[in-house]
């Protein structure tokens, strides 16, 4: 009786840290600062589309989120370093961002577009914008096409640490244009007060070398384990109904794309 109690002792040991294991909160990394996708409520609380998603695959993996603020230029350098396990914050999945971490399929697929004061046609942006000064995020895909294509045709690049930044800085004149995603520009600008006789111009941007195909989430290198739990998760979310349901919360139209 003795050695069963014993066997039994060292069974709990064993399986303790296991339970501990599967207890443990999924961090996530988010930029809370991009509506519609992630932005901050007026009681300092985080909304939006990406928010809504992950809380929607954690539900569905039957494991609690743990969210962690970040800049979005620190993200990926933070998710190396173990600061969380995974990014949820519209990281458009591309080329350059794989050589340094793993993606989940897509979640949503928006275009690029570049916002300007209304009634200013741009038919050759390397020709039209020539001379003029041009706001991307700092680190973002925007940043890296305007870097490669803008700069090298006269057109001014200048880099902020938010999105947010860039708009209040084109609202007072500080800027002539911004390229970001079209519904960030919609939503967070064009529908705002600040926003009034600013437009949509100019050509979509669609180039998968600079701006991927579509948004995932990011995990460090070689984690396949959590990368499958979130496709799964995924699938499940958009045949059960619920990706719908959030989609519909923020959008009129079909946001994760063909």
């Amino acid at each position: 009786m003795k050695k069963i109690a014993l066997l039994g002792a060292l069974t709990m040991a064993l399986l303790a840290p296991l339970a501990q294991a599967e207890d443990k909160p999924l961090r996530i990394g988010i930029e809370a600062a991009y509506p519609p996708f992630a932005m901050k409520t007026p009681e300092g609380a985080i909304t939006g589309f990406d928010y809504d998603i992950g809380n929607a695959l954690c539900e569905e993996m039957k494991v609690k989120c743990q969210w962690i603020e970040q800049e979005f230029d620190g993200l990926i350098p933070a998710l190396k370093v173990r600061k969380f396990d995974a990014v949820l914050s519209s990281l458009s999945i591309t080329e350059d961002r794989l050589k340094s971490v793993d993606f989940t399929a897509k979640y949503y697929h928006t275009p690029a577009k570049l916002a300007m004061k209304a009634g200013t046609v741009i038919n050759d942006p390397l020709v039209d914008l020539k001379g003029k000064k041009v706001g991307v995020q700092r680190s973002s895909i925007y940043d890296r096409f305007a870097t490669e294509q803008f700069t090298p045709a006269g057109i001014e690049v200048v880099r902020y640490s938010s999105q947010n930044e860039i708009f209040l800085d084109l609202a007072a004149g500080r800027v002539d244009a911004t390229l970001a995603d079209v519904v960030n520009i919609d939503d967070g600008f064009l529908k705002t007060d600040a926003g009034k006789g600013f437009a949509l111009v100019g050509p979509d941007y669609n180039d998968v070398k600079y701006f991927g195909n579509g948004a995932g989430i990011a995990v460090r290198k070689g984690d396949k384990a959590t990368a499958e739990k979130f496709n799964t998760a995924i699938a499940a979310i958009r045949a059960n109904g619920k990706y719908k349901a959030i989609q519909d919360k923020y959008f009129q139209f079909n946001v994760y794309g063909e």
